[in-house]
């Protein structure tokens, strides 16, 4: 998918995301504790499920703490792992780029969730020329093949690319500067990715083409409504999760009718 196909007008009305969302969540939480072996499906067996992995990029201001946040609010603090990743620090660039990641990846019954991650290495580290054109060439098929080795050995991984558009992230950009709660969130950095919004694009767009596999396939999420962005998220990680437990046999009882507003 081109990031110019992707429909930002789409939206839902606040008492309509308000529903979809709690209901996704409650359902997250009854799969998160099926796959952690703390409940058991149809059969009454408690097993470990796998190891489920939600990987978040996007534009800056484009909401990405925000649906993260919904997206592990319903969840005991035990049962999910959140690792954020910025630059690598100097003892982590004498490694392969893939060897900071490896510690956080959640086991059999385990969820992580990645605020940025080995993705910085075909976006921001290609753009402002931290990693060579070999480096950063290569590391489409290593990112390729790490992922596949993750999903053969059974782990489900979720790849989210929150998209906004120019206009909304300045706006986004005007409100952090002029909040004094929220101000912090925006950095140099952050004005200076923008100016350069062209060239990210243009690697967003590469990094989409060349990472997406039946295995891994990315998320395009439309963000310039937060609400409906956050229900997207979590409706999206349910439907992978109830696939892949389906696609093994095992059916999840449905969850007790909730009463209407």
């Amino acid at each position: 998918m081109r990031l110019a196909d992707v429909d930002l007008t789409d939206t839902l009305k606040r008492k309509q995301a308000g529903r979809r969302l709690a209901a996704a969540q409650t359902r997250l939480l009854q799969l998160r504790l099926l796959l952690g072996g703390q409940i058991g499906g149809q059969v009454g067996e408690h097993r470990l499920g796998p190891p489920l992995c939600v990987v978040f990029e996007g534009w800056d201001a484009s909401g990405k703490g925000g649906a993260l946040k919904r997206l592990v609010e319903p969840l005991d603090p035990r049962h999910v792992r959140v690792a954020q990743f910025a630059a690598p620090t100097p003892d982590e660039r004498r490694h392969h780029f893939l060897w900071r990641f490896w510690p956080v990846l959640p086991g059999w019954g385990g969820m992580t969730v990645l605020d940025r991650s080995w993705y910085g290495r075909v976006l921001v580290e290609r753009v402002e020329g931290l990693a060579t054109e070999e480096q950063w060439e290569r590391a489409y098929d290593e990112i390729v093949a790490f992922e596949r080795t993750l999903a053969a050995e059974g782990m489900l991984l979720v790849k989210f690319w929150m998209h906004v558009s120019d206009e909304e992230q300045l706006r986004r950009f005007e409100a952090r500067r002029d909040d004094p709660l929220k101000a912090w969130k925006l950095t140099e950095d952050d004005w200076r990715n923008r100016a350069k919004r062209a060239e990210y694009e243009a690697a967003v767009e590469q990094m989409l083409d060349r990472t997406d596999s039946p295995h891994a396939p990315w998320h395009v999420v439309p963000a310039d409504d937060k609400r409906t962005a956050r229900v997207v998220v979590v409706e999206t990680v349910c439907t992978v999760v109830e696939a892949m437990l389906h696609q093994q046999g095992v059916e999840v009882d449905a969850l007790p009718a909730q009463p209407r507003d």
